[in-house]
Formats: structure tokens, C-alpha cells, sequence
């Protein structure tokens, strides 16, 4: 079914997302926690808050994700037009992050003194302002999906909270094998994807398809995605310290065993 800007298929897209986002908050993610692992139930009103929006993070994650990609590898409108290709199905994975966009930030403006943090708030301002503009005049396809490819990394990062709060050590097998995983997916959805996305911002710049732009849409498009690659960029930086922080602490573990296991001997 086609999907103009705006219209109301596309609201009702976003609403539903967002209702779908608030009912996996409040009852889906606790009910389903609750059954996959009992130590849910220990867990304190913060924890259980924080673990309930990472649980609606992690599914629109994979759901977003896998859409994206089926889009960027398929959809040949636009690789052949980026900037003004008509394409229902980005407009569709663009609704649904909107709509849980929004939930989140009221989650994490009524919750504020557990989860509220400044650069998630300034995150999810800076992708709502740009996909405002692709939602409503139809724009920029190829950029948003592109720009959304970069949730494959969000449920290895949630993973990490996950066992942390679990109790997991973290040099343990399952924290060691998701911090790689995470930080090579970190790296690649979202850092090394870098220069691949502002070349091809290039390739557009002066073109008739660009100067169609208006000029709020333009500057919006750069600002948002300057925005958000610093932000990836000092969120990389962290994830860089606390592996080196780990492997560090490992190094030191090791070294400390086998000292004592000389005494022993």
C-alpha cells in the first residue's frame, strides 16, 4: 500500500508504534522477563525501569533493523534517487522509529532521575527533527535508512546491561563474547559506515535532486546527522575505554591466580 508524506496511514503507523512500544513498557516486557529469567523479580522499581525500556529498545531494534536491511539491499528506487525516491517501505520503518522515538522520550522524561541522560535526549531530538522532515515531505530515503541501519548495534549494547545486572562478572565468557560483539558491531553499523555516508552526501550536493531541497530541509539533514555522528563517535570512545578497562582487569586477574598458585606450589 502506498504511503504519501504524512498522510494518515503514516500517523497511524507512528501511533501505533508508540502505543505498541508503551504496552511492551509496561506489560509485555515485565511479563515476558518475568519468564525468562526469574532474577527479574529481585530486581529494584529503578532497575526494573531501565531493564523494561532497554527490553522495547531491543525489539524495535531487530524489527527496524532487519526492515532497513532488507530496504537497503532491495529497494533499487533509491540507490537510484536518494534524495526524492518514493519508497512506502522507508517511510513504514521511519513511522515506526518515530512513534517509538517519541515513547522513549517521555519514558525518559517522567523517569528521568533513573534513566534520563542528556545525549540520549539530545539523540533522539536530533532523529526526530530529521525524520519530521522525511515523514512529512516524503524526502532523503536512501539517508534515513542508511542512518537507521545502525541499530544492528543497540541489542548487543542492551545485552551488556543485561548481564551486568544479572550478576555476570564482566570477564566472563557471556560478557566477554557480547562486549566484542558490541563493540564490533558498534564499530561497524555506526563508525566505519561514517565516510561511506557523507561521500555519498557529496555525490548529491549541486545536483538538480538537491537544489530541490529547501533550505530548512538541508540544514536539518546536515545538522541531524553531524549531531548524531558525534555522539556515535564519543559513545565509541567509552565503549573503547571500558574494553581496554576489561582486558586490563583480566590481564590483572590471570596474573594474581597464577601468583597464587605459585604460593600453593
Amino acid at each position: 500500500m502506498a504511503m504519501e508524506p504524512l498522510s494518515p496511514l503514516v500517523l497511524l503507523v507512528a501511533f501505533s508504534s508508540f502505543l505498541v512500544s508503551q504496552w511492551l513498557f509496561h506489560t509485555g516486557g515485565p511479563w515476558l522477563s518475568e519468564r525468562l529469567t526469574p532474577h527479574f523479580l529481585t530486581l529494584n522499581h529503578t532497575q526494573r525501569t531501565e531493564w523494561s525500556t532497554r527490553v522495547v529498545s531491543t525489539v524495535h531494534a531487530f524489527v527496524v533493523g532487519l526492515l532497513c536491511l532488507y530496504i537497503f539491499l532491495f529497494d533499487e528506487a533509491i540507490q537510484e534517487d536518494p534524495v526524492w525516491a518514493d519508497s512506502s517501505l522507508v517511510k513504514l520503518s521511519v513511522s515506526i522509529t518515530t512513534g517509538y522515538l517519541i515513547s522513549d522520550l517521555l519514558l525518559m522524561v517522567y523517569f528521568w532521575d533513573f534513566i534520563g541522560e542528556k545525549n540520549f535526549l539530545m539523540h533522539h531530538l536530533a532523529a526526530l527533527y530529521a525524520y519530521c522532515y522525511v515523514l512529512s515531505q516524503g524526502i532523503l530515503p536512501y539517508f534515513a535508512n542508511f542512518r537507521l541501519l545502525s541499530e544492528f548495534s543497540t541489542p548487543f549494547v542492551n545485552q551488556r546491561w543485561f548481564l551486568q545486572v544479572l550478576g555476570y562478572h564482566k570477564c566472563s565468557k557471556p560478557s566477554l563474547v557480547n562486549g566484542v560483539a558490541m563493540a564490533a558491531s558498534f564499530f561497524l553499523a555506526r563508525i566505519a559506515v561514517i565516510p561511506v555516508y557523507y561521500r555519498h552526501m557529496y555525490s548529491v550536493y549541486g545536483t538538480e535532486a538537491f537544489t530541490r531541497l529547501s533550505q530548512d530541509a538541508r540544514f536539518a539533514w546536515v545538522l541531524c546527522s553531524l549531531c548524531l555522528d558525534v555522539m556515535n563517535v564519543m559513545w565509541m570512545r567509552r565503549i573503547l575505554r571500558g574494553c581496554l578497562k576489561v582486558l586490563r582487569s583480566g590481564r590483572v586477574r590471570e596474573a594474581a591466580m597464577e601468583l597464587e598458585s605459585r604460593k600453593m606450589d
